[in-house]
């Protein structure tokens, strides 16, 4: 089984990116054949600062490493150290009708929140399936938000064998657990679009005061409180035990305790659990040629399962080299 899962250098790496990709990633490399790449071209859509993007494409690297991926048993790298994936791409788009892209929810949201209507940013799912496609890849793991990108590419990849013939793999959905959503300091999704994340290496006095600034509503200290309606047990429930939880879930029902110790439990729970993955990124850091060295190889094996699936989809299409 080939898994394939790829991340964009947007900025910061937060809780949602963790939770909602990055760890369920790392579960997977023990389950198959795992290809994780850094979408550096994909990121062009919104990140057009140069020394911004290679700041991000390392940062995402290095936190990737840190919080567990093992370049032993995940094939990593850069999205634009792979060549063919443009290429194939091109070919994708001469059968993908617009009717397929108009549809896609993600092109309307985004020029909404006012991102320039580019062709990049309107092809984008066309670019997708390229990156899933050309490693023959069996399973993708997405959010549940996430439906339709893949359901976009089912379509083009089943578009092209009707014409070429079998030269894809359908790749099938593995939907992520309730973790893949992720609440932002205001409550909608954690996302750098709505400025409400939760950065996971981020300064110890900046994370905690941000903590701190998590919105709540004006229940006095003594009422009691409804744990199943506050971001701040739905992030706990992510780095606490068990135990602290329910403590957690208990004190909010019966009153006595007010919202800032309970963001005070959030911070100390939030720190402790991501300690050794701070260590770890401060080693990594030390280091930078190891990062280096890890993209390049995983580079060129991705390149090795790219380049058969190009061979095979210019052959079906009638280019011959």
């Amino acid at each position: 089984m080939r898994i394939l899962s790829g991340i964009q250098p947007s900025g910061r790496l937060h809780v949602g990116n963790f939770f909602g990709m990055m760890q369920p990633s790392i579960r997977l490399q023990e389950e198959g054949e795992a290809f994780y790449f850094i979408a550096d071209y994909h990121s062009l859509t919104t990140v057009q600062d140069p020394d911004a993007l290679k700041e991000n494409v390392s940062n995402v690297a290095v936190d990737f490493l840190a919080c567990g991926l093992d370049p032993n048993k995940a094939v990593f790298f850069k999205q634009s150290d792979v060549p063919e994936v443009t290429e194939l791409s091109w070919l994708l788009s001469t059968v993908t009708p617009m009717g397929f892209l108009n549809r896609c929810h993600s092109y309307k949201d985004k020029t909404e929140r006012g991102l320039e209507a580019t062709h990049g940013l309107f092809a984008y799912p066309v670019l997708m399936a390229a990156d899933i496609l050309i490693y023959d890849s069996n399973v993708v793991p997405i959010g549940d938000d996430q439906k339709q990108h893949l359901e976009v590419t089912r379509d083009i990849a089943t578009k092209f064998n009707n014409l070429y013939g079998d030269v894809f793999v359908i790749p099938e959905p593995k939907i992520r657990g309730d973790k893949a959503r992720v609440p932002g300091l205001d409550g909608q999704k954690m996302s750098k679009s709505y400025g409400n994340i939760l950065e996971l290496f981020g300064e110890e006095k900046a994370t905690r005061k941000k903590i701190m600034s998590i919105t709540t509503d004006s229940t006095p200290v003594e009422d009691p409180k409804d744990p199943s309606n506050s971001i701040i047990v739905d992030l706990f429930s992510l780095v606490a035990s068990d135990q602290q939880l329910e403590e957690m879930k208990d004190d909010f029902l019966k009153g006595g305790v007010g919202y800032g110790d309970f963001k005070k439990r959030l911070f100390e729970a939030f720190w402790e659990y991501f300690e050794p993955m701070r260590a770890r990124r401060k080693e990594l850091c030390e280091d930078p040629q190891y990062i280096e060295n890890i993209l390049k190889e995983g580079a060129a094996r991705a390149r090795e399962a790219a380049s058969a699936t190009l061979k095979r989809a210019r052959h079906s299409c009638g280019i011959t080299s």
